[in-house]
């Protein structure tokens, strides 16, 4: 999408004069320590239409956020503030000599550090403000304290960055409990006066061993869950891949993993370091604060809508060549590895500002297979669901947003199971891959809502088919025991009121897929 199609009148741009700015490659990326010109976030471009993040408020749910740090200080909202761990609203890091508390501090810096200060470098939405909820720095987490985190202040604050999850083994699995799930839902129905919170989630570190939809609240479709390119285009080694990720934003350098990203440190230091899919989730952050000063009536869906609409391939690869670059049912762009794309912030902004809401959104329980049927090395289980997306009914939808198949199956070893999703479209998710270090034999999956975002905006009526295999050189044997097709999107096509600028965009691409379907209705 071009962005200046989309915009009046971009005023004229100059550099942030920050002394760390010229170390932001993933904001202004001019191929500086080995990276790939052009590769980056496109901030200025936001910036140039006067957008900066302002009356935004972003959460940092961390280990404490030094408010007192020069870059930080005068963009941090004390009001939306608290530290669960010790009961008191100062959510200031606890110190230790290793400097380990950092975590929060260093996010908080990547989406609203000042500008033109002459302290470190910028944030993505330098004008937004951030808000520091302290609770990982504790011997152990609770459902409550994590619940009472995401539901803190829900309308002062905007979006809750969230860097954390699961153990990252590779054998784990593991998601929200009852409360923490409650306040997630309760967030995205009435928080921001019931525009809906955003909650951005890391996808995780645990490299092509694990699986992020084995981590229920990266894989939730409350959330947005955000994965890491370095600055030559290529997949961090750390990177988890899964069909739940939306997008992509960046982490680390690729010849100098020292060129990490630049931001805010305890103490009123500065870092080069931070890295992993931890500082990639806070610039997903910044951007989305970008969009909502650019349109405050967006809801938590018209985020996601987006962040589909306006993220770009660019230069993103594995490096590994296990996963390409593939086009769903009605022409939108995925990889396994990186969701939708990279976040543009300038298309983003441009096309917040003309965005009209989504249509409103159902929940559609579309069919389940319920016998048992075994499963073994060296033949697939193929299950299939013929729908007709509760046609007729009050949750009738025709436009798909996110689809989960809620499964619960054993294995003699959970981590060899491999399962596929693939729609009436012929789109083919990878729902769950293989895990060398899940040795499970016991527990497998029950009622697990593996979730994929591939199938966006497709049309869901027809036949689902959903595929279990066993990927081992050693025979395993399984059970299959249920398999329930949940799909979420709407009645009305989601895009009819906007004006397509760009007719090279996604949207006009999905618009006119949109456009032959309604004619055949």
């Amino acid at each position: 999408m071009r962005v200046e199609n989309l915009v009046d009148s971009i005023q004229p741009h100059r550099d942030p004069t920050d002394p760390y700015f010229s170390y932001q490659w993933y904001l202004k990326n001019t191929g500086q320590n080995g990276g790939k010109a052009k590769l980056d976030l496109n901030v200025e471009a936001a910036w140039a239409q006067g957008v900066t993040g302002k009356n935004v408020t972003t959460a940092i749910m961390d280990d404490g956020v030094d408010y007192m740090h020069p870059d930080l200080k005068f963009n941090y909202n004390a009001k939306a503030s608290y530290d669960f761990s010790s009961n008191d609203p100062y959510p200031y890091p606890r110190y230790t000599d290793d400097w380990f508390n950092s975590h929060g501090t260093r996010c908080a810096g990547e989406v609203a550090a000042a500008r033109d200060n002459g302290i470190c470098g910028v944030g993505v939405a330098y004008d937004s403000k951030i808000a520091g909820i302290r609770m990982l720095d504790q011997p152990y987490m609770t459902d409550l304290i994590e619940a009472n985190s995401m539901g803190h202040e829900p309308n002062l604050i905007d979006i809750y960055s969230a860097s954390w999850g699961p153990t990252d083994d590779g054998k784990t699995v593991d998601g929200p409990r009852n409360a923490t799930m409650r306040a997630i839902v309760r967030g995205v129905n009435e928080g921001r006066n019931g525009l809906g919170n955003i909650y951005v989630w890391a996808s995780g570190d645990g490299g092509e061993d694990d699986d992020c939809n084995c981590d229920g609240y990266a894989a939730s479709m409350w959330t947005v869950s955000i994965n890491s390119a370095i600055n030559d285009g290529q997949n961090a080694h750390y990177d988890e891949s899964c069909s739940s990720t939306l997008a992509s934003t960046f982490s680390n350098g690729a010849k100098d993993p020292n060129t990490g990203v630049a931001t805010t440190d305890l103490y009123g230091k500065c870092t080069t370091t931070h890295s992993g899919t931890s500082a990639a989730a806070p610039e997903a952050a910044g951007v989305f604060a970008l969009a909502l000063e650019a349109n405050p009536q967006l809801s938590w869906r018209d985020i996601q809508h987006l962040a589909v609409l306006t993220s770009k391939r660019n230069s993103l690869f594995d490096a590994k060549g296990r996963f390409h670059w593939t086009m769903n049912g009605v022409g939108l762009e995925f990889n396994h590895l990186f969701g939708f794309g990279v976040l543009d912030a300038g298309a983003m902004v441009a096309l917040a500002k003309q965005w009209k809401t989504v249509p409103p959104r159902y929940h559609c329980e579309a069919g389940s297979v319920t016998k048992m049927q075994p499963i073994s090395s060296g033949k697939s289980l193929v299950l299939k669901i013929e729908t007709k997306a509760c046609e007729g009914e009050a949750t009738e939808l025709r436009y798909l947003e996110h689809v989960q198949a809620v499964v619960t199956v054993n294995a003699s070893r959970r981590g060899d199971l491999e399962l596929y999703l693939t729609s009436p479209m012929g789109t083919k998710s990878m729902i769950l891959s293989k895990r060398p270090n899940d040795d499970d034999s016991h527990d497998g999956f029950t009622k697990w809502p593996f979730m994929t975002t591939h199938t966006w905006a497709e049309y869901p009526q027809g036949t689902w088919i959903l595929e279990a295999r066993f990927n081992s050189l050693t025979p395993q044997t399984g059970f299959f025991k249920e398999w329930t097709l949940m799909l979420h999107g709407t009645k009305e096509p989601p895009y009819t009121e906007l004006a397509v600028l760009d007719p090279h965009s996604k949207l006009a691409i999905v618009k006119k897929a949109h456009e032959s379907r309604i004619k055949r209705y």
